[in-house]
């Protein structure tokens, strides 16, 4: 029987101030720039769940943006595991921007990510099963199945997309035919 853990146990909580070079022309956050804080935020989330060295991404499967994050905001991302299959993980992350000048918060973002946790030889391994504790995250690990359901079926259609996307260079296309 697999270890049992609760979400609480791999939250992670990281504030961050905006800073002018993460603005993009319209003066709010970069969401690439959000992107990589909800990256690192979830990493360790799966690494503190899974108690190993290493976990990789294996899909960004949302970003909701809901919100415009600007220069007066701080930035909150809470990250916690949310649902686990036999070697994979689910994180959730949402993103809180703070008004630094007046306080109000809002929700600016939510984001769903897949971690797999590795043993020394880079191989997968079973993670731990999860028993949630909060109404938040007891509606987040009974809609996890069918986020999983879905994943899997991206994933099958990737694959078959793989098998038909070209690979050469858009500036070769038609060079070999006029070699014949």
């Amino acid at each position: 029987m697999r270890e049992k853990k609760a979400p609480r146990e791999s939250l992670i909580v990281n504030t961050d101030q905006v800073m002018v070079n993460d603005l993009n022309n319209y003066n709010t956050l970069f969401g690439g720039v959000l992107m990589k804080k909800l990256d690192n935020n979830a990493t360790l989330s799966a690494r503190r769940h899974a108690r190993v060295k290493e976990c990789v991404t294996a899909s960004t499967d949302s970003i909701d943006f809901l919100y415009p994050i600007t220069q007066s905001d701080s930035v909150c991302v809470e990250s916690f595991v949310s649902y686990t299959g036999q070697k994979s993980m689910e994180i959730f992350c949402k993103v809180i921007a703070e008004d630094m000048i007046t306080g109000e918060r809002r929700m600016a973002a939510t984001a769903f990510l897949t971690f797999v946790a590795l043993d020394e030889n880079k191989r997968p391994i079973p993670v731990p099963d999860l028993v949630p504790e909060t109404e938040e995250e007891q509606f987040l690990y009974e809609s996890g199945k069918v986020r999983a359901e879905s994943r899997r079926a991206r994933r099958k259609h990737s694959q078959e997309l793989t098998q038909i996307i070209q690979l050469e260079k858009p500036w070769e296309k038609g060079a070999n035919k006029d070699a014949s």
